[in-house]
């Protein structure tokens, strides 16, 4: 019996010095009574002194934290009916304050009739292990929202069994469900793109066999069908032999980035083109103004020499002409289509008598039509009677100009026909031509500014390139459409539509800036004998007003810039009329026409200037000039303002 005692003495020593060295602590509970035995470890454990008094089942529960006390109790009542092993972690709070996580294990022992006699079980510290499980928790957390923000998806590829772990983003990033997906490789490979797959495998083969990390792109197809593109890029572990393990790695969106790509592509060839068109832009008009300078100055050169006939002289005078008229023509479209680029240009809106337009059209084209072999007809609904709508009239009459012109121009021989159809919302105006005609990748084009049907060919035919541009920018603010149905070799039909307006239109103004339309009435020159003013700083502009008016003045008075026009007029209250130049050095002609207004209203005084823009005619009258004239004029416009005024 001593020796019996001795020995379990010494086994009670090594069983808590085990305890001790693992940690573990342990306690038996006898459940007739709820009386606890606790071991030394399971004393310190729970703060206390080994060899105090052991406490019962009530007492273990005041050291329990208050929010797992219901928990633990509740557990160890329901484990009386088990022969399992039980297990639970909570906290505890140890007599100095000190919180713990244990973990607890035990088992209830039964007699031979069924009764629960005792609880045997084991303790043990995990403060450390649940603090470190708290702090992964953390960071998967802050990795989670990382990878959400940042749109990256985080995987892992078994090579052995060919699984897949993905993270939650990984799923929003291919657009799948995770019950859905089924985890394999071919199940990922379901996802990417047709056109990608074999691309993508052959990244992946590359990066096994250690020929590289694995960084690709490649698109998804989502399930509802939209497209997206993704980054990958994965890391090989491999073990002592260098046998491919596993691969790790991430996968982020890039739909944004290529998206700006695209742009910055499509921009970049915009502006090419733009650079290409700029260059055949330049390239013609530097044709189209130096051919017709080059006839105004070679000719006026022959001029001057002495043995020419009057046939001959008049044959240069012509081509002179012409060629100052097709100059014209070429500044003029540059400055309408700067007009409609910059906002600039506006509607003037009068009644507008449509056969009118159509006849005078057709009578200026006829002889030029005839010329080239081409026969010039017209078609008119209402041939017998007039048709007035409301429209501008100037702007209808530019967009038959140039069409009807465009036809001539691109039909070597053969037919043209324009005129209009009516119906009771719009006119529908057509040109047909026997022509050219435009290839169908051209049709939409040809309506951008500086571009021709064939713009690799631009010294084909004249033109700056400008005219069916500002036809549609003017078919557009008069609220119609413009388009045209063309077959190469066999010709176009350019068609537009003008809403049908029978009257006034209520915020419209009828105001023009032209002149009268109607042929200058004789003007006797014995009944003026005027006292002109001819303000100008261009000697030969000031010798071709003088020559112009000469028949009509009694005195002529030149000066070159505004002080000397105010000057002038204090010295000759007699002047009738001043042609007032705008553009002039020391001071322009809008501040000396408001000096002469402070002590002359009388005089008529007519503002010239070769800008021509929008918003000059209304500053010129509002600086207190009488009238407005655009230069190049001829000698017939300037005649008409003197019978205006005189």
């Amino acid at each position: 019996r001593k020796k019996a005692e001795i020995a379990l003495r010494e086994s009670e020593a090594l069983l808590a010095e085990a305890e001790k060295v693992a940690k573990f602590g342990s306690w038996r509970t006898d459940l007739s009574n709820f009386r606890l035995s606790w071991s030394s470890e399971t004393c310190r454990i729970f703060g206390l002194e080994p060899g105090t008094d052991q406490p019962d089942h009530t007492d273990f529960l005041s050291f329990v934290h208050p929010e797992d006390r219901l928990r633990v109790d509740e557990a160890f009542a329901k484990s009386f009916d088990g022969h399992e092993l039980n297990s639970i972690e909570h906290r505890i709070i140890t007599p100095n304050g000190d919180i713990k996580f244990i973990e607890e294990r035990w088992q209830i022992f039964h007699d031979d009739h069924g009764v629960a006699k005792r609880a045997v079980g084991t303790c043990q510290v995990i403060t450390e292990r649940k603090e470190a499980e708290l702090e992964i928790r953390r960071l998967n957390e802050r990795i989670s929202i990382a990878t959400q923000s940042a749109q990256v998806g985080i995987w892992e590829w078994s090579l052995p069994n060919n699984s897949l772990i993905w993270d939650d983003q990984m799923y929003a990033l291919y657009g799948q469900k995770k019950e859905a997906f089924t985890g394999d490789y071919e199940a990922w490979l379901n996802g990417i793109h047709p056109d990608d797959k074999d691309a993508t495998v052959k990244e992946v083969q590359k990066a096994i066999s250690n020929e590289k990390e694995y960084d690709t792109e490649f698109r998804v197809v989502w399930a509802d069908g939209s497209t997206h593109f993704l980054k990958a890029k994965g890391h090989i572990i491999r073990n002592g032999d260098g046998k491919p393990l596993r691969m790790i790695g991430v996968n982020y969106d890039i739909t944004e980035r290529k998206q700006a790509e695209y742009e910055l592509l499509k921009a970049k060839d915009r502006a090419e083109e733009g650079d290409r068109l700029k260059t055949a832009f330049l390239a013609n008009m530097s044709h189209e103004i130096r051919t017709p300078m080059n006839g105004i100055l070679g000719f006026a050169n022959l001029l001057k020499e002495q043995k020419l006939s009057g046939e001959e002289q008049q044959q240069y005078i012509a081509i002179i002409e012409k060629s100052g008229e097709r100059m014209l023509n070429i500044i003029n479209d540059i400055v309408d289509i700067s007009k409609i680029e910059s906002g600039q240009m506006k509607l003037f809106i009068s009644a507008t008598n449509i056969n009118e337009q159509i006849n005078f059209t057709y009578t200026f084209f006829k002889q030029e039509a005839e010329n080239k072999g081409i026969k010039l007809m017209v078609k008119k609904p209402q041939p017998s009677r007039d048709l007035f709508i409301f429209t501008d009239r100037e702007k209808v009459y530019a967009i038959l100009t140039n069409l009807v012109k465009n036809a001539i121009k691109f039909t070597p021989a053969g037919t043209i026909e324009f005129g209009y159809d009516l119906n009771s919302s719009e006119l529908t105006f057509y040109v047909k031509d026997t022509g050219i005609g435009i290839p169908n990748n051209r049709q939409r084009a040809i309506f951008d500014r500086f571009i021709q049907a064939d713009i690799g060919d631009k010294w084909a035919y004249q033109g700056a390139g400008l005219g069916l541009s500002i036809s549609r920018a003017y078919v557009q603010m008069l609220g119609g459409s413009i388009w045209v149905e063309s077959e190469p070799g066999r010709g176009s039909t350019f068609y537009f539509t003008l809403p049908y307006h029978t009257e006034p239109l209520k915020d419209s103004s009828s105001a023009a800036l032209h002149g009268d339309s109607g042929a200058i009435p004789g003007i006797n020159p014995e009944g003026l004998r005027l006292r002109i003013l001819i303000v100008e700083d261009d000697e030969s502009s000031a010798m071709l007003v003088a020559i112009g008016v000469k028949k009509y003045v009694k005195e002529i008075i030149k000066v070159k810039n505004g002080v000397e026009a105010v000057l002038a007029c204090r010295n000759n209250p007699g002047i009738d009329l001043i042609l007032m130049d705008i553009k002039m050095p020391q001071m322009d002609g809008y501040e000396a026409t408001r000096q002469i207004r402070h002590f002359n209203n009388d005089v008529i005084i007519i503002a010239q200037t070769a800008y021509a823009l929008i918003g000059d005619r209304e500053k010129a009258l509002e600086s207190g000039c009488n009238d407005y004239i655009a230069k190049p004029f001829d000698k017939n416009s300037l005649i008409t303002l003197i019978k205006k005024y005189f």
